[in-house]
C-alpha cells in the first residue's frame, strides 16, 4: 500500500512539474477531441420542401415557385446555365439548381425569415451550408463575365427592333427614342447604422435607390445601385453607364425616355413633362 501511494505522489509531483504550456496543450488536446463541451441534440430535418419546390412546384405551380425565389421557371433555368461552370461550383457539392434554389430563398425573405436558422431548417441543410451556398452563388454572379454575359450593350438587330417598337405605338418622330430609364427604392430591413438618416425616403421607409435602363421589351441594359433612398432620381441617375458615356453610346439623335424627375436635355426628353400638359389644356380650351 505503501508503494502505491507513493507511485501516485511520484505521477502528482511529475504532472505539478510540468510546463504549463504542456499542460494547455494536453487541455486543448482533450477540448478539441470532443469538439463540444455539451451533449448535442439531433436536429430533425428533411429536404422535402427544397425537392417539392424545384419539382413539383416549379413544374405544376409556377406562381407558387414564384413566390419562394421571385423569379419564373425559365428564368431560374437561365440563371442556373449561366453559373453552373463557374468555377465556385467545382467539386463535389450539392446541385447548382439547389445551391440557387437556397440563396434565392434567402434573399427574398427579410427579417427571422431570412435568418441562417430558418433557411437551413426549410431547406434542410445546415446552418453554415446556407451561408456557404449563398456565398458560392454571389460569387459567381459578380464575376465580370457573367455580367457581361447578361448585360450587354443592345447590338443593332436589338436596337432596331426597339425602335420599331417605339414607333408602332407612338410616332415615327419619336422612334429614335429607344431607350427608357426609371428609378425605383429597394426596402431595408432597418435602419442602416451608418448614416442612417440618409437612407430615409419621401415613402417614409430606409431604402436604396435603383436606376435602371431598359429596352421597350424590358431588357435591362444599365443599372447604378447603392445610393440612400433620400436621393433623387435626377442625381441617381447621373452614376450610371449611360449617363455617363451618352455621347459615345447614343447616336446623333438619339435620346433616352424619362419621367418628369429627370432633367430635359438632347438626349434625355421627357414626353408629358407638367408644365406642357398644363399648356396644352389651356389653349386647347381656347
Amino acid at each position: 500500500m505503501e508503494d502505491e501511494e507513493d507511485g501516485l505522489e511520484d505521477e502528482d509531483d511529475e504532472e505539478l512539474n510540468d510546463p504549463l504550456s504542456t499542460v494547455l496543450l494536453e487541455a486543448l488536446a482533450g477540448l478539441y477531441a470532443s469538439r463540444y463541451t455539451v451533449e448535442r441534440r439531433a436536429i430533425l430535418k428533411t429536404s422535402h420542401n427544397l425537392n417539392l419546390l424545384l419539382n413539383t412546384y416549379k413544374r405544376d405551380r409556377p406562381e407558387i415557385f414564384r413566390s419562394f425565389v421571385r423569379m419564373s421557371p425559365n428564368a431560374f433555368d437561365a440563371l442556373v446555365s449561366a453559373i453552373e461552370h463557374d468555377e465556385v461550383f467545382t467539386g463535389d457539392q450539392s446541385p447548382v439548381a439547389y445551391q440557387l434554389a437556397v440563396a434565392l430563398y434567402r434573399l427574398g425573405h427579410y427579417g427571422n425569415a431570412a435568418s441562417t436558422v430558418k433557411v437551413a431548417l426549410w431547406a434542410g441543410i445546415g446552418y453554415g451550408t446556407v451561408r456557404l451556398f449563398t456565398r458560392r452563388v454571389m460569387e459567381a454572379v459578380c464575376r465580370e463575365p457573367f455580367r457581361r454575359s447578361v448585360m450587354a450593350w443592345p447590338d443593332d438587330e436589338v436596337k432596331k427592333h426597339a425602335m420599331d417598337w417605339v414607333e408602332e405605338n407612338s410616332c415615327p418622330a419619336w422612334r429614335p427614342g429607344w431607350l427608357m430609364v426609371d428609378g425605383t427604392l429597394i426596402p431595408l430591413y432597418s435602419r442602416p447604422a451608418f448614416f442612417g438618416n440618409t437612407w430615409y425616403d419621401r415613402k417614409s421607409n430606409y431604402s436604396m435607390n435603383l436606376q435602371l435602363i431598359n429596352t421597350p421589351d424590358l431588357r435591362i441594359v444599365d443599372y447604378a445601385v447603392g445610393l440612400p433612398g433620400s436621393q433623387h432620381d435626377a442625381t441617381a441617375w447621373k452614376d450610371t453607364y449611360v449617363f455617363q458615356n451618352h455621347e459615345r453610346l447614343l447616336q446623333r439623335g438619339e435620346w433616352v425616355w424619362a419621367d418628369s424627375a429627370y432633367p430635359l436635355r438632347i438626349w434625355c426628353q421627357a414626353p408629358y413633362k407638367a408644365y406642357v400638359f398644363i399648356y396644352f389644356l389651356h389653349y386647347s380650351h381656347m
